[in-house]
């Protein structure tokens, strides 16, 4: 597990687990501390990512409905940098 904090108020947990075919990574996003979204992504074999979780949380940050579009693109660009 792997805690990604956005800001004061919002923060990610990525976790991995197995699958019937392979594994999943999950990425659950917080608002100080309430779970308020969730994503998840399959994988079959490997990822190739720049770090762990990297798809997933992205996925996260551009799906959920509960950020403005302006904290989107501040949050994917924080990400970016971590590349």
């Amino acid at each position: 597990m792997i805690v990604f904090t956005l800001n004061k108020t919002y923060s990610v947990v990525c976790e991995v687990s197995s699958t019937r075919n392979g594994f999943k990574h999950t990425a659950t996003l917080y608002r100080n501390g309430i779970k308020i979204d969730i994503t998840k992504v399959n994988y079959l074999n490997r990822t190739w990512e720049c770090f762990p979780y990297e798809s997933v949380l992205l996925q996260m940050i551009d799906q959920t409905v509960y950020l403005m579009d302006k904290e989107k693109r501040r949050f994917i660009n924080k990400i970016k940098v971590m590349r």
